[in-house]
């Protein structure tokens, strides 16, 4: 049996989810992740049913080790960008999953193999050391190490489509 060799063994791939973007930031999200994976790169832009005038994307890439993080930077503080960016488990490394949103920034969470998120034992030992004995306080905390703030805010993002359209409630009186 050969080693195989250091590319392959460093050869990473995930997805890229633009959420929302206004269609003029289109062209710069392409630039800014081409630019982080080295070439040039379009995506197949769609309406975005939840925000008027936003777009949405995915896109498939494939790189080295660590190509999710530099593509999460290279997005990392826009404004009105709302994006994830998954890193596939490798042989020998956890996967990576980045989400932002304009009102809550950019949260990083560890992801094993089976996709499911994984919560380091120092984060949660933090987590309970600050919530001491407040059951709501810890459950608030894992939460957070979870990202759940950042699901909560991009699952309206991730469902709108032609096929599942979404109900706005507004509150009256």
């Amino acid at each position: 049996m050969t080693a195989a060799p250091a590319r392959q063994a460093n050869a990473a791939r995930g997805v890229i989810y633009v959420h929302s973007a206004p269609k003029a930031m289109c062209p710069h999200v392409e630039w800014a992740v081409g630019r982080a994976l080295g070439r040039a790169v379009n995506f197949d832009w769609a309406g975005q049913p939840a925000l008027d005038g936003c777009l949405r994307a995915e896109f498939y890439w494939e790189g080295e080790r660590g190509m999710g993080a530099a593509i999460a930077s290279a997005l990392h503080g826009w404004e009105q960008l709302r994006f994830e960016v998954t890193e596939d488990a490798g042989s020998g490394s956890d996967g990576s999953r980045w989400m932002h949103t304009p009102s809550l920034g950019i949260v990083w969470v560890q992801v094993d193999s089976a996709g499911n998120m994984v919560v380091p034992e120092d984060r949660i030992r933090s987590a309970m050391q600050r919530a001491g004995t407040d059951a709501l306080e810890l459950h608030r905390e894992l939460r957070l190490a979870l990202g759940q703030e950042w699901d909560d805010e991009l699952d309206v993002f991730r469902y709108a489509s032609d096929f599942s359209p979404v109900i706005w409630l507004h509150k009256t009186g």
